[in-house]
């Protein structure tokens, strides 16, 4: 038997526009011989000529980004203060550092909602529908992770408004199943905002805006978003892992997630 490992994480660079302008990040490029005053700090008076093959020190870089630039672990704490108010008794959201990292590395189902049009939001009815197609039962812990339209959309100027979203009861059906850790292509788990904030504007319903993160409120769970390649998965049948980096009292880590598939 074989493994083969299948990347779902995208790329992070200075042109990426997978967020809107203002969350973009920064990344400063240091070669070898731009890092000599680093240098002279450990070894004063070495110059770049008396360096190994005179290369000068090290290649480094400087990044500036949020914990939600490219692929990232959403944490509860991101969607609110409190979670598991469904149990009787909210308690404080988990941060990033805090998420057992069994929750992270669990067998994976993929659902393939890209027929759905940009700014749908799925219903428990969908996420039954499709399990039910490729005949899959969750259990406790499975990664779910959705395949959208944006997933095929990196690149594009308007990737943050292509997808479908994941609604309150989907969000529910799946967590009360014991799923912790699902993830989606698109920029995030619910509808592009664009899409949303025109139902608000035609209900004043603000209930709607990221009624799937809020979903978090009852049940805690975390969710990766800005996810890629999952058109290369099968339906079930692989290993997921998503270990977040781990960040002091963070709202999300970035993630290098991998699919694992056993041949």
């Amino acid at each position: 038997m074989s493994r083969r490992f299948v990347d779902l994480s995208i790329t992070l660079c200075n042109d990426v526009i997978t967020d809107p302008p203002f969350l973009k990040p920064e990344i400063t490029y240091q070669t070898h011989g731009e890092t000599m005053g680093e240098l002279g700090h450990f070894f004063p008076g070495v110059t770049a000529e008396q360096t190994p093959d005179g290369a000068g020190f090290a290649a480094a870089e400087w990044v500036k980004l949020t914990t939600h630039s490219g692929t990232h672990l959403d944490a509860p704490y991101h969607f609110h203060p409190t979670m598991d108010a469904a149990s009787g008794e909210a308690k404080r959201s988990l941060t990033i550092d805090e998420i057992p990292l069994e929750w992270c590395f669990q067998r994976g189902v993929k659902l393939d909602f890209r027929h759905f049009p940009d700014g749908y939001v799925v219903t428990a009815q969908d996420v039954e529908d499709e399990l039910n197609r490729i005949g899959h039962e969750l259990a406790p812990l499975d990664i779910v992770l959705v395949n959208t339209a944006a997933g095929m959309a990196v690149g594009n100027p308007n990737y943050v408004n292509i997808g479908c979203g994941i609604g309150y009861e989907a969000t529910m059906y799946l967590t009360s199943r014991g799923v912790r850790v699902t993830g989606t292509d698109a920029w995030s788990w619910d509808a592009p905002f664009a899409h949303t904030a025109e139902k608000v504007a035609e209900t004043g319903d603000t209930s709607l805006i990221w009624e799937g993160h809020k979903a978090g409120r009852d049940i805690g769970y975390c969710h990766l978003e800005k996810l890629h390649n999952l058109e290369a998965l099968p339906p079930h049948g692989f290993t997921v892992s998503c270990f977040p980096h781990k960040i002091k009292g963070a709202s999300a880590g970035w993630t290098r997630a991998v699919a694992i598939i056993e041949e």
